[in-house]
Parts: C-alpha cells; sequence; structure tokens
C-alpha cells in the first residue's frame, strides 16, 4: 500500500517538489501509521487541487514552488509559468506599501496576515485579490515556507462600491433638496432624515418635528390614515398650521408621504422573506405662499366686513337716533294728555303746537324705520374663534406696528369650534380691538400692551381682551354698552356705537361680554360663548 501511495502521489508533478521539499519521508511515515480504512492522503491532494480558491506555497522569500488549478484560473499563469517565480510577479505595484510591510511584519512574526492587494493578471488587467497567508512551521517551530489562498473579488467589490455610491447620491440629491425630508420606521422613529429637516428640529422647537406633523396627519385623517397606510397609497398636500414660539410667527407646512416595504438583511431572512414597513415623509415650507394667499383672503374680507359694518353701523345708528327721539316725543305725548284733561282755552294753542310737534316727530320716526337696512341671513357654521382673532390681529396689524403696541396672542391650542358666523365674528373682534388700540393710544402709561386670550371649559369658549389703557370707571361700566355713549374726551369723532354693535353680536351669538371688575391695570373683556347653542328664532339675524 505504501509504495502504490507514494506513486499516486508522485504523479501530481506540481506538488513533487514541494512534499520533498516540505517532509521527504512525510508519506511513508504517514501511511505507516495508517490503516486501510482511513481516508487517502490522495484525497487530500485532490482537495488542495480541486480547491475553488487559489492556492500557492512559496519558500520563506516568496519564491513560487506549488499552485493549484483555480490559482492558475484566477491569475492566468499556468504552473509551468509561474513555478521558481516570486509571488511579487502578480502584484500591480499600485498596493501601498504600508500593506506590503503588515503583510510581512505578521508573517514572519507567525501570524496569519489577511488583507486585500492589487494584482495584475498575466492578460494585463487589474483585479483584486481577498489574501490570506498563513506560515508554515516545521516541528522546532521554525518557519519553511508560506501557504496563501485568494479570491478575486472585483466585481462583489465593484457592486459594493456601486451600492455606495447610489447611497451616497441619494443622500446627495435629499439633503440638497429645499424640502425637509424623513424616513420613519412602523415605531414613528426618524430613520434618515436631510438638512432641511434637521433646520425644522431647531426653528420649529417642537422637539422631533416628525411626531408633530405624524399627530396632525393622523388626527386630521382619521380612519382614512390606518387605509392608505395597509394599501401603501400615500397622500398629498396636507397643510398644517404651526403657530410660533415666543414671538415668532406662526408657520405653514404642507405634506406629503409614502410608504415602502424593505426586505430584511439578517440571516434569518434568508430563507423567508420578511419586510419592515417605512414612510417617507416630506415636509414643505408654504409660509410665503400661504402668505399670499392671506393677504388676498383678508383683502377679501376687509371688504366684506367693511359693507357689513357699514349697514350694521348705519342700522344701529338709525335705531339708537329712534329711541334718542322716542324719549322727548313720550314726554311731549304726556304733557298733550294732561293738557286735554284740563279743557283750559288758553292752553289750546300750545295743545296744537304739541300736536304739530308730535305728529312730526312720529312721520320722522317712520321715515327712519323705513330707512333701517336690513342685515342679510348669513349662515351659522363651525367657527374656529382662534383663526378669527388671528385675521382680526392681521387687519389692525399696521395700527399696532405704527403705534409700538406690544401683542402677546395666547391661543388654545386645541380650541374647540362654536357655531356662528364667521363674518359677524370679525366685526365684533374688530370692534373690540380696535377700541383697546384707541385706549392704549390715549393712555400715558409706558408699556403699550395688548393680549389676547382664548379659552375653553366643558360648556363655554372664552375670550379675554386686555389693554394697558387708562381702564373704564366702575361707574360708566354699564353705560359703555348704551347708544351713542363714548368715554372718549369730548365726545370724539365715532357716534359711539361700537360697543353697542359688538353686544349685539355677543347676544346673537347667546354669548355674553363683561368687564372684568378684579382688572385694575388697564380694562379686560371676558366674552363667551356656548359650545352647544340652542336652536332659536333668533339665529336667522345671525
Amino acid at each position: 500500500m505504501k509504495k502504490k501511495s507514494l506513486q499516486y502521489l508522485r504523479m501530481h508533478t506540481n506538488m513533487e517538489r514541494v512534499i520533498d521539499e516540505l517532509a521527504p519521508n512525510f508519506l511513508d511515515e504517514a501511511y505507516s501509521n495508517c490503516d486501510d480504512d482511513k481516508v487517502p492522503y490522495g484525497l487530500f491532494i485532490e482537495a488542495v487541487e480541486q480547491a475553488p480558491i487559489a492556492i500557492s506555497i512559496t519558500d520563506k522569500k516568496s519564491n513560487i514552488l506549488y499552485v493549484n488549478e483555480e490559482f492558475s484560473r484566477v491569475t492566468g499563469y499556468q504552473s509551468a509559468d509561474i513555478l521558481g517565480e516570486n509571488e511579487s510577479l502578480l502584484s500591480d505595484k499600485s498596493t501601498p506599501r504600508a500593506v506590503y510591510y503588515d503583510l510581512w511584519h505578521t508573517i514572519r512574526s507567525k501570524k496569519i496576515w489577511h488583507g486585500t492587494l492589487c494584482n495584475r493578471h498575466k492578460s494585463g488587467h487589474r483585479y483584486l485579490a481577498d489574501l490570506t497567508i498563513a506560515p508554515m512551521l516545521n516541528e522546532w517551530g521554525t518557519i519553511t515556507h508560506y501557504i496563501g489562498m485568494h479570491r478575486d473579488i472585483t466585481r462583489s467589490y465593484e457592486s459594493e462600491k456601486k451600492i455606495i455610491n447610489h447611497k451616497l447620491l441619494i443622500e446627495s440629491v435629499i439633503n440638497s433638496s429645499p424640502i425637509a425630508m424623513v424616513v420613519i420606521d412602523d415605531q414613528d422613529r426618524v430613520i434618515l432624515d436631510n438638512h432641511m429637516y434637521k433646520t425644522l428640529v431647531t426653528d420649529l422647537a417642537k422637539g422631533e418635528p416628525a411626531t408633530c406633523f405624524l399627530q396632525l396627519l393622523r388626527n386630521e385623517m382619521g380612519d382614512l390614515w390606518q387605509q392608505i397606510q395597509s394599501n401603501e397609497q400615500g397622500f398629498n398636500n396636507r397643510e398644517f398650521r404651526i403657530e410660533g414660539k415666543g414671538n415668532r410667527k406662526a408657520r405653514w407646512f404642507s405634506c406629503a408621504g409614502n410608504w415602502f416595504m424593505e426586505n430584511s438583511v439578517n440571516a434569518d431572512a434568508f430563507f423567508e422573506n420578511t419586510s419592515k414597513q417605512y414612510l417617507i415623509l416630506t415636509i414643505t415650507d408654504i409660509t410665503r405662499q400661504r402668505q399670499q394667499l392671506e393677504d388676498l383672503h383678508l383683502q377679501t374680507l376687509k371688504t366684506l366686513m367693511s359693507e357689513d359694518e357699514r349697514v350694521r353701523s348705519i342700522r344701529e345708528t338709525l335705531l339708537g337716533a329712534m329711541h334718542q327721539i322716542q324719549m322727548p316725543m313720550n314726554q311731549i305725548k304726556a304733557a298733550e294728555q294732561i293738557l286735554k284733561h284740563k279743557k283750559e282755552i288758553q292752553h289750546v294753542g300750545l295743545l296744537q303746537s304739541l300736536q304739530q310737534i308730535q305728529q312730526s316727530g312720529e312721520e320722522a320716526i317712520a321715515t327712519m324705520q323705513k330707512c333701517i337696512p336690513e342685515i342679510l341671513q348669513t349662515a351659522v357654521i363651525p367657527v374656529n374663534l382662534n383663526k378669527i382673532l388671528h385675521e382680526v390681529l392681521l387687519f389692525s396689524d399696521h395700527q399696532i406696528l405704527s403705534k409700538g403696541i406690544d401683542v402677546h396672542w395666547q391661543p388654545l391650542s386645541e380650541l374647540p369650534n362654536m357655531l356662528g358666523s364667521e363674518n359677524r365674528l370679525r366685526i365684533l373682534f374688530k370692534q373690540l380691538i380696535d377700541n383697546a388700540i384707541d385706549a392704549i393710544s390715549a393712555s400715558r402709561n409706558e408699556e403699550q400692551r395688548l393680549k389676547i386670550t382664548t379659552d375653553a371649559d366643558a360648556d363655554l369658549i372664552y375670550v379675554y381682551i386686555e389693554d394697558s389703557g387708562p381702564g373704564i370707571p366702575f361707574e360708566k361700566r354699564t353705560k359703555v354698552f348704551e347708544p351713542f355713549y363714548t368715554t372718549r374726551p369730548m365726545g370724539g369723532n365715532q357716534a359711539g356705537m361700537g360697543l353697542v354693535m359688538a353686544k349685539e353680536i355677543v347676544n346673537q351669538h347667546q354669548g355674553f361680554i363683561d368687564i372684568d371688575a378684579t382688572y385694575n391695570q388697564g380694562c379686560r373683556l371676558k366674552i363667551s360663548f356656548p359650545l352647544h347653542r340652542q336652536e332659536s328664532h333668533r339665529e336667522h339675524n345671525v
């Protein structure tokens, strides 16, 4: 058996020299200690010859003593071309010297080295070699040879680089986008974002902006959110107004989103595909566009309010004048009745005069009655008072800025809607805020402050309007809601109907308006409206 095995191995001429150099008596000694049922050593030789990895054995000076078939396929060199040559023949000379220094330092220290070299194929093209070199030691622990194993990883390296380049390209495109973009997993965690999104984190000062916008989207879309998420349909043009913090103005954002599935890459998912859902959310700042639309909208509202306010002012002025005329008319009528009862001749002329005055007064009242313009019916719809107050503040923005008034706008973030007429409510708060601005301007206080607050409980919505003006004396607080009464010096330039109109609108909405008697830093009006209005015949006047 020993002779047969030796002859078999000698047939592999590529290994003959190596076997002799490594251990001349290796095979004889090995087979003398081997039973017939052991795996033949020829099988090990064949395993090296047919191994699907390039194998070479060199002496201590890196001269090649043996190569297998895969080595010839990878490098292009047949055994006759390469045996006796130095391994440096494979080098493309583009690998940094530091790599070779590390290689030799490692293997001379009797350690295994693993790394990547840039080699050159026999045909001249470069390829990347994933190389492992191990020192071979004799029985005294001395290095006698080196065995190297390598494979061509050029394609896998190129594929990996392409993936990295594509990733960098995508990240570059995302980061250069003027739109905030963020990728969110199914636990609402931010996985990837761009520079514009990071800017939002700083600007909005609301923690993680994605969490804020997701909450707004879910609240607005309700059950539709789950439906489109399950079907991966996506959504567009969902607009939200974000209140500014401190003195910062509110901003508008438009949201769009698409869901996608990512296949798992761990070992558990190799045979059984699993995936995870992600949402790509884009957040566009549309404040400028909304500002332009809002300016146009405000101009339209001003026109509507101006006409409505003009009609209502004429109506209230005429009603107030009729009320003022009616008072002396009642006194004249009483005097007329007294004179009629006395039936004295000397009073006949006076009685006739009183009757003529009475008749003229009644004709005047009748004429004014015909001149009272009708207030057209307006739709009663759900109204958000925060929106109404914001619009009115924009109406008065020029006055506020020109007079240096410090506005404190403190709306309840989730103020419930009430039923009412949007335009009537705008007129109401325009009158109240204009009065407050006038009071602040007339005050000698250094602090020029206007504060508007909204609040709500289970039954009522509250609006508080505070100003740092001179305030309204206690004895005049009931009179300010009477026709033609004004606290302005010399009667002012107004007819004194502003608060009368305000109170009428509050009454039409079944609300209340009061002056806070406990407030002593100016004037504070408290306006309250019911959350759930009772249907009544008065609603057609709203």
